[in-house]
């Protein structure tokens, strides 16, 4: 028997997640259909059929995917985007028997993909440590937090309260050499005086979150539970230099990992990032999905995804024992996709 599973507009990093499930020890089989808006995108390459996809939104989004999955006969499907769509409207996928790899609790979806409103969700549940911050959007306030922070001893930056990844992101440095930079790497510093400029040319803006920023160590902690949140294993990945990646064991982290999917239980794949700061580990965010770099975990020996997809279809699953110490990095590999 061979399981159909569906996957919307992902991150290239797609093709090394497929090749995974698809490589996976049982030698169970699947077969994998692929949609997004640009038919010769990267994450297209492994699957088995690819599609373009419309620009909709709300519940048409929810419904063209839907309907994808019906004309397609999809046993799984594995959404990215407009996931908190995707799992408001989760019952067009009941209705036609096409199980979700989503969290189906809405409001801690929807609050984890706004994160001011996830910083105060998890106020005094005791789960990690949550930055100084302050949420703007005019530039006046912008200034009282920028100020409060810098007294209260912080360096400071700021990110829109929603956004994935690093769009947005800024930190504030106010001994930048203009000049030096335009010979240089693209920079994410700006000063205060330049940022509070830009903002000052509209009366309000989209919220945007200033913060302490955290120097220390940047750690993701790669996870993967059951459809109730039971955490089945939980990996720490350090980010080093360049791309440079460390697979560590270390207790302050599990034991995060291990209260927050006790407390939140987040469904199937979820990714935490933290980083440090006077050595304490420090919440940047938490991502309800496969994250970017979750190939680079899969090298302790753990088949995260395909985990994933397990727990999806309600299998039993004995906790992996992943390897750790292990350093690891990426390399671009050239891939041949029409001949």
């Amino acid at each position: 028997m061979t399981t159909r599973i569906y996957m919307n507009r992902w991150f290239s990093v797609a093709y090394h997640y497929i090749n995974m499930i698809r490589n996976n020890p049982d030698g169970e089989r699947f077969e994998f259909f692929g949609t997004h808006p640009d038919i010769n995108h990267m994450s297209l390459v492994a699957a088995d059929h690819a599609g373009t996809e419309p620009a909709l939104l709300g519940r048409e989004y929810a419904e063209f995917c839907a309907d994808y999955c019906k004309r397609n006969e999809i046993d799984l499907f594995i959404p990215r985007l407009h996931m908190e769509e995707i799992s408001r409207y989760a019952h067009l996928f009941d209705e036609i028997g096409t199980k979700v790899m989503v969290c189906r609790d809405i409001a801690l979806l929807d609050a984890m993909v706004e994160k001011d409103k996830f910083y105060e969700a998890l106020e005094g549940k005791e789960l990690v440590a949550i930055p100084d911050y302050r949420v703007v959007n005019t530039a006046a306030q912008f200034k009282q937090a920028y100020e409060e922070l810098i007294s209260a001893g912080h360096r400071v930056c700021f990110k829109p309260t929603k956004s994935e990844g690093g769009m947005g992101f800024r930190i504030i440095d106010n001994e930048r050499d203009a000049l030096k930079e335009l010979y240089g790497y693209v920079t994410l510093s700006t000063s205060f005086q330049q940022a509070f400029d830009t903002l000052s040319r509209t009366e309000r803006f989209d919220d945007l979150m200033v913060m302490e920023l955290l120097s220390g160590t940047e750690y993701s902690i790669d996870c993967v539970a059951t459809a109730d949140g039971e955490l089945i294993t939980a990996i720490p990945r350090r980010k080093s230099t360049g791309r440079t990646y460390l697979l560590e064991d270390e207790p302050e982290l599990l034991d995060i990992a291990s209260r927050i999917a006790k407390s939140l239980r987040i469904p199937y794949a979820f990714n935490i990032q933290v980083r440090y700061s006077g050595g304490v580990p420090k919440l940047l965010e938490i991502n309800p999905r496969m994250s970017g770099g979750l190939y680079i975990t899969c090298l302790s020996g753990v088949n995260m995804p395909y985990l994933a997809v397990q727990a999806l279809q309600g299998k039993r699953i004995e906790p992996p024992a992943p390897r750790f110490g292990i350093q690891a990095g990426y390399v671009e590999q050239p891939l041949i996709m029409k001949q």
